[in-house]
């Protein structure tokens, strides 16, 4: 009987066998070819919404309307923040040049120096940083959500290019207003120096305003209005990039805003040394 219920019961299936996990070096391969395969690709897209977006700034239809919005958002929702990061980054470069002059007996000296700092690196590198963190990470976000919920697509179908609709007002706004923000920033600057040089650490007025004067060139504010001008345009058009190339939900937008910031942010350091050599 106990054969006979042996021989019934139904073959047990195989398991299948698990696929075998790739070898360390073999993962670390594919990470290392991934990644300059995913670069050149980003930089590849990057280009043509660029080219596109050039293209189409001289096409109308102009949206004022637009432009005008884009110009308040980034210009004037980045006052309060550039204003602050001026103040206090003048504030600290003076308090740090006064007690590195003193040793020399050159405390005059200290106008000059901070207005040179301020107007050759600091404005346009903050600035480009300040607009990166205040409003990149908007646009991106912005665009990013409006990607993952076929808003963008909606525009297509009813006859509206969205690199003119989206991309185009902010790119041209950040061009005018990065520059404007940039001299602010110099000005405000200028004023956090002066409290702390002149009137918290008694250096000589005449002497700090003289060589600001002396020291600081119109070439160097043109070079200061360049770089903002360049680093301005390429966070923005970065950020509308990451947010028009974002996929997989609020998760994906979430990703595409974090790599607007830090590229963004790499791309504007890289930037000031390659603009910096080039305009000395």
């Amino acid at each position: 009987m106990s054969d006979e219920a042996t021989k019934a019961r139904p073959p047990v299936p195989e398991r299948e066998a698990l696929p075998a996990r790739p070898d360390l070096s073999l993962r670390l391969l594919r990470a290392l070819v991934r990644f300059p395969v995913l670069f050149f690709a980003g930089v590849g897209d990057l280009a043509l919404m660029t080219v596109r977006t050039l293209g189409w700034m001289l096409r109308p239809p102009y949206r004022l309307r637009l432009l005008l919005q884009a110009m308040a958002f980034i210009g004037v929702g980045s006052l309060f923040i550039i204003s602050l990061t001026a103040l206090t980054a003048g504030m600290v470069l003076a308090l740090q040049a006064v007690y590195s002059m003193r040793i020399f007996q050159a405390e005059g000296a200290v106008g000059g120096a901070v207005a040179m700092s301020l107007t050759r690196e600091i404005s346009p590198v903050f600035t480009g940083l300040m607009l990166t963190a205040q409003a990149s990470s908007a646009i991106a976000t912005e665009i990013g959500t409006m990607r993952v919920t076929d808003q963008i697509d909606a525009l297509t179908t009813m006859g509206v290019n969205p690199i003119q609709y989206l991309v185009v007002p902010r790119v041209v706004a950040a061009a005018l207003m990065t520059p404007i923000l940039c001299l602010l920033f110099t000005f405000v600057g200028m004023i956090g120096a002066y409290l702390v040089g002149v009137v918290w650490m008694n250096v000589d007025p005449g002497q700090f305003m003289d060589k600001i004067a002396n020291w600081v060139k119109p070439s160097d504010f043109r070079q200061s209005v360049i770089k903002a001008l360049v680093f301005g345009t390429l966070t923005i058009l970065i950020a509308c990039h990451q947010g028009y190339s974002a996929k997989g939900g609020a998760a994906g937008v979430g990703q595409a805003t974090t790599r607007a910031v830090v590229i963004g942010s790499v791309m504007i350091m890289v930037c000031d040394y390659l603009l910096t050599a080039a305009m000395m």
